[in-house]
């Protein structure tokens, strides 16, 4: 009988070659994994050995890019004549890098609490965050927000949005002595048909915006912004659609009587490719239709056209960054079940929605062996000891890769949204498992630079914890294994990071 190959299976699984684009970031060349088409991952596993995270800012650029071209496109098909506005969600990842990345690209800026807007205020400050781009201010304010909000605003800040969550929060911005720019957010929209559980929360009921908009229309201020938030990682543009439909009619009808309303927000939802090698969204298509909708509802209305707000949190930098893990050992599975592969880490702490998320999924590629066989096997991490470390979950199906040696090393994909902001970066974590080595790759002038973070050390940890400091440590000889005895030439692994190219 022959035995399948993992390549074959590959192709044969997912209907495209084993070598050349296996998604939009990662391809595969000379049986070597890629990231970006220009970071060659075997190079760096070999160079600095794993666990290794690897973040590469350009696709960043490139995802933010993307969004805009289509939605271009989409503004053509469609002979909308509104604007396009691009925001980020900072809160799936507040990494500076990856941040003043997207703003470079031409993102605006969407906040969720107080230091949020404090952070904006910095690189609005510092001309990071350029002057004129919006600052969309979401989620159910503490007075500290307000106060953050406030200050920008009366620090020359005149883009800055605080989006009302209630109308407590417009009683103590009224006084604002600056005019503001007030949004409102549709409560029914986050859960209009029962499907997205817990974004009910959020927003006004339409009585609520109509007195909030009153309100308003009286003041200094002004009402610029309709938000509709419906979830989170919509695949389903038919639902997308349906469920944004009477929110574009609310904002119709609210604009025939303030004619300063000028953008309709529809929030986040839009899916990303990082989790997926079955993705497939039409994203000029959905783009397409929204703003269709909105030009006839408008026109049946007699209002003209908002000007688009898209929040992109998840797609903005899902896919930048992944994790290299190395399989330390191999642990037979219980009779009927797949073999264990115990990597030298922690999934939990390195991926908390892989026990926060059930149905969550990551993208897992083998760095080589894809001529072995393939088989299944679930990967469980070595530096916690919980039953709850395990990739992926029982009630999901096992992974198919090529039989797990120890010394091998698998890619896991999609952790640049929310993994290190639920985990905590520089914290200490469960089972006191450090943090890895970090190498950051940024795009200055056609020429990629690497930056690199040391792994967290011991004593960090300690000190975190409270240990005197003044105690001495017992050094831990780090562990040597066919990866790690062959790694230490970061200038040739630099000057091999553009091999694709």
């Amino acid at each position: 009988m022959t035995t399948q190959s993992y390549a074959d299976y590959f192709e044969g699984r997912y209907g495209r070659p084993s070598e050349g684009a296996l998604t939009d970031f990662v391809s595969r060349e000379n049986g070597r994994l890629l990231f970006g088409g220009r970071i060659d991952l075997n190079e760096l596993a070999r160079d600095y050995g794993a666990p290794l995270e690897v973040v590469y800012l350009p696709q960043i650029t490139a995802q933010v890019h993307r969004m805009l071209d289509w939605a271009e496109q989409a503004r053509k098909a469609a002979g909308y004549v509104g604007r396009f506005h691009y925001a980020y969600a900072t809160k799936a990842n507040f990494a500076a890098e990856g941040v003043e990345t997207a703003l470079a690209a031409g993102a605006n800026y969407e906040t969720s609490a107080t230091v949020d807007v404090r952070i904006a205020h910095q690189l609005w400050r510092r001309g990071v965050l350029p002057a004129g781009r919006l600052i969309c201010c979401n989620g159910s304010k503490e007075q500290s927000y307000l106060d953050a909000i406030l200050q920008m605003r009366h620090d020359g800040c005149a883009t800055v949005v605080p989006v009302l969550d209630d109308l407590e929060e417009l009683e103590a911005l009224l006084p604002c002595e600056a005019p503001l720019l007030f949004g409102v957010r549709e409560r029914a929209a986050g859960n209009r048909d029962g499907t997205h559980p817990g974004n009910d929360r959020f927003g006004l009921t339409l009585d609520e915006i109509g007195e909030a908009a009153e309100r308003i229309a009286c003041s200094r201020h002004s009402l610029a912004v309709y938000h509709a938030m419906v979830g989170s990682q919509i695949e389903d543009a038919e639902h997308f659609l349906a469920t944004l439909r009477a929110s574009v009619e609310h904002y119709c009808a609210l604009r025939r009587r303030y004619r300063s309303l000028r953008y309709f927000n529809f929030g986040g939802g839009m899916p990303t490719s990082a989790y997926s090698l079955e993705f497939a969204f039409d994203y000029a298509g959905f783009l397409r239709r929204l703003m269709t909708l909105l030009r006839e509802t408008c026109a049946a209305y007699g209002v003209p056209v908002p000007d688009l707000i898209g929040e992109f949190g998840r797609y903005t930098v899902a896919s930048h960054s992944l994790y290299l893990f190395e399989i330390g050992r191999v642990k037979r599975g219980a009779v009927g079940q797949p073999d264990w592969g115990l990597v030298n880490a922690s999934l939990m702490v390195s991926l908390p929605d892989s026990v926060l998320v059930p149905e969550q999924q990551f993208i897992v590629l083998p760095l080589d062996n894809w001529d072995a066989p393939v088989t299944e096997v679930r990967l469980a991490g070595r530096r916690t000891c919980d039953s709850d470390d395990v990739f992926p979950r029982p009630q999901q199906a096992p992974l198919r890769l090529p039989r797990p040696r120890a010394g091998a090393v698998v890619a896991v994909f999609g952790v640049g949204a929310y993994q290190q902001m639920i985990s905590g970066r520089g914290g200490a974590h469960h089972c006191l498992s450090p943090e890895p080595r970090r190498l950051i790759v940024r795009e200055v002038a056609g020429d990629l630079v690497v930056s690199e973070v040391a792994p967290q050390d011991q004593a960090t940890i300690m000190r975190l914890l409270g240990y005197e400091r003044g105690e001495t440590l017992i050094p831990i000889k780090p562990a040597t294994s066919a990866w790690t005895n062959r790694r230490r030439n970061r200038e040739r692994s630099r000057a091999l990071l553009s091999v694709a190219t």
